[in-house]
């Protein structure tokens, strides 16, 4: 079903359907926008979904809209008509039909009356127990660049650009016993919570905020099928056992994660946080608050625009940059919703983009769930520490016994490392 590890492993025209949904694309574009994207028609997108999931992309669109109205009612003080607009809705009618289709009551009997007001809107994303706080917040807070993202006592805050405006977010692990107050996902049996706090400049973009997030921590994996699978090879056994729930860090933004790749080409982490930092403008309108971001990471149009010396890289990763930035400006897609199998044939076509970058935007951008980089540093130094083949051709044959998790593997050999 929509939202479930399944779903979010697969890579066919289904299921990257049901990921352009949660991130907003038919409220944006509608079915003609949604059916572009996947390169099919509506009539035959429509018939895809509603043979599988048995609803058309409307009525997903819809369901998802009432799930949203629900969250702004209950965490915001907005009016309901703007809510109802906020979220994606038409009318006011439409509004009040599909929230009582869905939840059997009126949109009213939700308001509670210590609504906050103050533009925060706070969450709790669900998740699938166990998830290993320390190895996500940890990875994320490593790479942090000056001005668009921190990590600081166990919150990572960062600035998103989305499709109405500028955004910031915080995110931390809920405690245990928190109350069950989830968004994006529904509470069950060995579940926890990551809580969020959500500063939107337009509550239009709820749901791809919150689709971001969950995106970006990986919380639609299915942890026990992953270390199961994983802990079956007796030299990883062990590093699972100590260490369960170890998710795949991903993004809020292909492109930019592009650019980290590019920009990470043979140089170490610092490093590379230190170019990046001067490639990112101040963002208008930014919320001068302490501890929240006040620059985004730029656009391909921001970053073609920038002189030659503001890129303290060499001239033909220079040129790299460019090229993946014209491309993305040109329809190159790089998020959930993106054939990987095409993204990367792609990706190998421009200047400059090997498989180690092309592999590093599908492992992180893309989501692919099943993706090794065999050839790392980084990943050959973990191989042999956990006593595995450090060879990049007796590792691939090795890790064979991983598929269809390769990627999660290759979180752990960078642990080990």
């Amino acid at each position: 079903m929509p939202g479930s590890p399944q779903w979010d492993s697969r890579a066919d025209v289904t299921a990257r359907a049901v990921r352009l949904i949660g991130d907003g694309v038919v409220d944006r574009g509608g079915v003609p926008e949604l059916a572009s994207r996947l390169g099919y028609t509506e009539r035959h997108l429509n018939r895809l979904l509603s043979e599988e999931l048995g609803a058309g992309p409307l009525a997903l669109a819809r369901t998802q809209r009432a799930q949203t109205a629900k969250t702004l009612i209950t965490k915001t003080g907005l009016g309901l008509s703007e809510i109802a607009f906020a979220a994606g809705f038409g009318s006011i009618r439409q509004f009040n039909d599909t929230f009582r289709e869905v939840y059997g009551c009126a949109p009213s009997t939700l308001r509670r009356a210590d609504t906050p007001v103050d533009g925060v809107v706070p969450l709790r994303l669900s998740y699938r127990a166990p998830l290993h706080a320390e190895a996500l917040f940890g990875f994320l807070g490593a790479r942090t660049i000056t001005g668009v993202d921190a990590y600081d006592n166990g919150r990572y805050t960062r600035s998103m650009s989305l499709p109405h405006g500028m955004a910031t977010v915080t995110l931390w692990p809920a405690s245990p016993g928190a109350a069950v107050l989830p968004h994006g996902g529904e509470p069950g049996i060995g579940s926890g919570f990551i809580e969020a706090e959500l500063r939107l400049s337009d509550m239009r973009d709820l749901t791809p905020a919150v689709a971001r997030c969950r995106r970006l921590l990986d919380l639609d994996a299915d942890p026990a099928a992953v270390d199961a699978a994983l802990a079956a090879d007796p030299a990883l056994a062990a590093v699972v056992a100590a260490e369960p729930g170890v998710r795949l860090p991903r993004s809020v933004d292909g492109f930019e994660m592009a650019v980290r790749a590019v920009v990470g080409q043979q140089i170490s982490v610092a490093g590379a946080r230190t170019v990046l930092a001067r490639l990112c403008p101040p963002a208008d309108g930014a919320v001068d608050r302490p501890g929240l971001p006040t620059r985004l990471f730029p656009t391909p149009e921001q970053l073609l625009a920038l002189p030659d010396e503001a890129f303290s890289m060499p001239a033909s990763r220079r040129r790299t940059l460019r090229a993946v930035a014209e491309a993305v400006r040109d329809g190159l897609r790089l998020d959930a919703g993106s054939d990987r199998a095409a993204t990367r044939e792609a990706l190998l076509a421009l200047p400059g983009v090997g498989p180690w970058t092309a592999d590093y935007i599908a492992l992180r951008a893309l989501g692919d769930p099943d993706v090794l980089l065999t050839t790392d540093l980084g990943t050959r130094r973990g191989a042999k520490a956990l006593g595995l083949p450090d060879d990049p051709a007796d590792l691939a044959r090795h890790a064979e016994r991983w598929r269809p998790w390769r990627s999660y593997a290759q979180i752990r050999l960078w642990r080990a490392a």
